[in-house]
């Protein structure tokens, strides 16, 4: 996937959670670099690399993760429960809708 479509359908998607404050993208070349500013003084950090297929999403709170799903050619797909967010769980791979609305389930239980 390139970058163009990474972005589109991310911002997409975003754009269906009324907890989204505004994101700001940042691009170079074949790398995507962002934040999704969300409310209660949260937000999700974004990476795209196009070449390696790498992305990360990690929701933040304070200047620490607190949940977050990534995937690179060394660990593959995987979690960062809630629960246990320095914790490496493997899943099965995730869109972006699905990476997206599991960002929403996540919510939920923060309120």
């Amino acid at each position: 996937m390139d970058i163009t479509q990474f972005l589109v359908l991310l911002l997409e998607n975003l754009s269906r959670l009324d907890f989204v404050e505004k994101v700001d993208i940042q691009s170079e070349a074949f790398i995507l670099k962002g934040r999704a500013f969300l409310k209660k003084n949260r937000f999700l950090q974004i990476y795209y690399n196009e070449f390696t297929e790498t992305k990360a999403f990690a929701l933040i709170e304070r200047g620490k993760r607190i949940w977050g799903i990534d995937y690179d050619n060394i660990r593959g797909w995987h979690l960062h429960p809630l629960e246990n967010p320095e914790t490496h769980s493997e899943i099965t791979p995730k869109t972006v809708e699905e990476i997206i609305n599991f960002l929403s389930e996540v919510w939920i239980k923060l309120k």
